[in-house]
């Protein structure tokens, strides 16, 4: 058993994306979790609302990863990425492969979304250089997308609290996100708005095509407060992209693995990208890894060349890239999502998920629910002179309450485990209505 005792001060440890001066003075510590809780330094137990970040649909200690992980510890604990190869990422490739959408078979490792999103963007740039089209380099983007904390993510990521500081990043355009007033408390898809995605011609005549290698958007963002496309918006999309030579890229990092309650979100929305991001739900959070999913022609591209055979193709990798550990979890993971019928579970769930967030409409200071799978955004009326104070202080006291939920600019978004049982989503949805009644 690992010591969990905080004995050290906070000093030292810079947390991220974190208030830091604010969780120093009011520490959030947290030491152990199983199922679907966690458990803080005061011994109390927490509902993990965001199934951790995002990552943990099959809840935390899921017996069959942590075996797989330990042993792979004990016969296997790293084996170099570069020019050499082990059997359980071999494995763990042709499960995904088998997984994705029918032209998605050729899967590259990465570590991380942000590391996901670096890489597939470099594959879309490079393979319009490998088709002799290297003036598309260009990526655009989409306001309010998340696509990670990495100098190519928040370039062409469109979270402004994630851009402002930095300066100029990479060369990238943004479209319209889809969040309008007209669609406000809209369960699931909404009708209106697939016509923002005529936007993408705009930009295209603004760039011209030969100056843009790729799209890339979330099926639905998730960072931004749960964002559901408009029907028919995606398919438009991939119409566009498809008519001026563009590469459409899904970041299914939060989507992917069945949190729309299919495998992933292009199959849930029947529109197949020619690249696809994968992280977080990969490993089910236990071990840091992405991926990122190709299709043959793309990978075709970089394998037709005149270099000599011991040349490298792509000159890209991560030294962790396919770690024996994280494809052990990974190959764990999905057996467990595809033997358990996890994603039909999500589906069966979503209606009560459903019927239970959008109970609080009405609730004071709430003025949108957004909702898809097991995912959920409420947006919070702000202070006058704040938009992120309000979520903050409604977190803190579901924190208080024993409830985990993310807050995130003016949204407190769910995301419960997979696994979840009704009377957690009850319990969960009834301690936000407190809490909203109370501040």
């Amino acid at each position: 058993m690992v010591n969990q005792t905080i004995e050290e001060p906070l000093d030292a440890y810079w947390l991220p994306y974190t208030a830091n001066r604010q969780f120093k003075a009011e520490p959030r510590i947290i030491t152990s979790a199983q199922g679907c809780y966690l458990t803080d330094s005061d011994g109390r137990k927490i509902f993990d609302g965001l199934s951790g970040l995002w990552t943990s649909g099959l809840g935390h200690q899921q017996p069959k990863i942590v075996e797989a992980v330990k042993q792979q510890l004990q016969t296997l604990d790293f084996a170099p990425s570069f020019q050499f190869a082990h059997p359980s990422a071999i494995t763990l490739a042709h499960k995904i492969a088998s997984l994705t959408p029918d032209k998605l078979n050729r899967v590259f490792y990465t570590n991380s979304g942000s590391e996901s999103a670096d890489t597939a963007t470099k594959i879309a740039r490079g393979y319009w250089r490998q088709k002799g089209v290297a003036s598309k380099t260009k990526i655009i983007g989409r306001i309010k997308g998340y696509h990670g904390a990495s100098w190519g993510g928040i370039s062409f990521g469109g979270i402004g609290g994630n851009r402002k500081i930095w300066g100029q990043g990479m060369d990238a355009d943004h479209m319209p996100h889809t969040l309008l007033e007209e669609n406000r408390f809209t369960k699931g898809m909404p009708e209106y708005g697939a016509h923002l995605a005529d936007e993408l011609e705009n930009i295209i005549a603004l760039h011209d095509a030969s100056n843009i290698a790729a799209v890339i958007v979330e099926p639905f963002s998730g960072s931004a407060g749960v964002i559901i496309p408009p029907q028919g918006y995606l398919r438009r999309l991939r119409q566009i992209c498809d008519a001026h030579q563009i590469l459409l890229i899904f970041d299914e990092v939060i989507t992917g693995f069945g949190r729309t309650g299919s495998m992933f979100a292009a199959q849930e929305f029947d529109v197949i990208p020619d690249i696809m991001n994968l992280a977080k739900q990969l490993t089910n959070g236990v071990v840091p890894m992405g991926a990122v999913v190709c299709s043959d022609e793309i990978y075709q591209a970089y394998m037709d060349t005149d270099k000599p055979i011991h040349d490298v193709e792509l000159p890209h990798g991560y030294t962790y890239s396919g770690h024996p550990l994280a494809c052990a979890a990974a190959i764990a993971c999905l057996d467990v999502l595809q033997q358990d019928a996890i994603p039909q579970r999500v589906k069966k769930l979503t209606p009560y998920f459903e019927s239970a967030v959008h109970s609080l409409q009405g609730g004071k200071y709430i003025t949108d629910i957004r909702n898809y799978g097991l995912a959920a955004g409420f947006t919070i009326e702000p202070y006058s002179k704040s938009l992120t104070q309000r979520p903050f202080e409604i977190a803190m006291a579901m924190w208080r309450k024993g409830f985990y939920v993310r807050w995130g600019g003016d949204t407190i978004q769910f995301a419960p485990p997979f696994i979840v049982e009704k009377t957690q989503i009850d319990d969960v949805v009834t301690a936000l209505a407190d809490v909203l009644n109370q501040i």
